[in-house]
């Protein structure tokens, strides 16, 4: 359906290329907009264009920041010996507020998927190597915790990882425990559920040494 207010029609098609925004909620929300006061639609445009222009990412995480250095990275009171690797900023945001964890993060910016064409050189992998060689807050890094989504593109993403930081034989490498349920995603999971998936990571040189006994035979 087509509207005689080009604007109209122009801000139903922006609100349509929203993930999980489909032509009738993009007209309701087009419709909401219009019918608010002026003041509030104008802060709703300028919430949007405060986050483009001020918003970026940490330096050394790579979190949302809107200062060079996000406060985690700052805070003198973390252990930068313990680093948990997540997806996405939103992944951080669902740890913290489990309140179980006092270490720092790093963002990858997205998962290890070819066939979506993201390699590792899309991901900020090469970042967290540096922190794993220089430390990370002035603090020798001592923990890697890959805490990547338990699906197939996280799973494939934190093996990948493991395999890089193999170079580093002093550090631990663990990887969060299944209390998060397997192809879920961190933003829909309790904070209760992360703090015991926390609490129950493991190590991945397990995971990356198994051997398969040929059929007939018992493994020792």
């Amino acid at each position: 359906m087509e509207f005689t207010s080009e604007a109209l029609n122009s801000l139903i098609q922006e609100f349509e290329r929203l993930p999980g925004i489909g032509k009738k909620t993009a007209e309701r929300l087009a419709y909401y907009v219009l019918r608010v006061s002026r003041d509030d639609a104008m802060k709703l445009a300028h919430a949007i264009r405060d986050v483009k222009q001020n918003v970026r990412n940490c330096r050394i995480c790579f979190s949302i920041t809107e200062s060079e250095v996000c406060q985690i990275c700052s805070d003198a009171h973390r252990d930068g010996g313990v680093i948990c690797v997540v997806e996405q900023p939103r992944d951080l945001y669902v740890i913290e507020r489990a309140g179980s964890f006092n270490g720092h993060y790093h963002v990858l910016m997205g998962v290890f998927s070819p066939l979506d064409g993201i390699t590792p050189d899309d991901l900020t992998v090469r970042g967290l190597l540096q922190r794993v060689r220089e430390g990370s807050g002035g603090t020798p890094v001592r923990e890697i915790i890959l805490a990547t989504n338990p699906n197939f593109e996280g799973d494939g993403t934190a093996l990948y990882l493991a395999e890089q930081l193999k170079e580093f034989p002093n550090v631990k490498i663990s990887r969060i425990a299944r209390g998060v349920p397997t192809g879920s995603n961190l933003e829909h999971v309790s904070g209760t559920m992360v703090a015991d998936a926390l609490e129950g990571r493991h190590s991945m040189e397990s995971a990356t040494r198994v051997e398969r006994a040929p059929r007939g035979e018992k493994k020792d």
